[in-house]
C-alpha cells in the first residue's frame, strides 16, 4: 500500500537540511531503485523552485511499504530526523486515484 509521509521543518532548517541531505537522498535512491517511490520533494518556504536562503518548510514523500508500522519505522529513521530538521512527520495511508 501506499503512504504519504508529510514532514513539516523547524525554523532555520536549511544548515541542517544540507548536512544530512546526502544520506536522506540515498535512502530515497533505494526506495526509487526497488520501485517503491512514487514522489518526494521538499516545499519551498517561499514561492518559487530555488528559495534560496529561504529554505524549506518541508518535505513530502509518497512511497510503498508493506503496512503503516512499516512506513512510520523508515520515516522515523530518516536521516533529517536525526539531525533535528524536522519538528513534526506524520505518516498517512495514501490512495492513489490520478493520474
Amino acid at each position: 500500500m501506499l503512504y504519504a509521509i508529510i514532514s513539516e521543518d523547524v525554523n532555520d532548517s536549511l544548515e541542517k537540511r544540507q548536512g544530512a541531505r546526502p544520506a536522506h537522498l540515498a535512502r530515497l535512491e533505494t526506495l526509487r531503485n526497488e520501485g517503491r517511490l512514487v514522489i518526494a520533494g521538499p516545499h519551498p518556504a517561499v514561492d518559487t523552485e530555488n528559495p534560496g536562503d529561504a529554505g524549506f518548510s518541508g518535505s513530502l514523500i509518497i512511497a510503498e511499504f508493506n503496512d503503516l508500522d512499516a512506513a512510520r519505522a523508515w520515516a522515523d529513521a530518516d536521516p533529517y530526523v536525526e539531525a533535528g530538521v524536522y519538528a513534526k512527520v506524520t505518516v498517512k495511508p495514501f490512495k492513489k486515484v490520478l493520474p
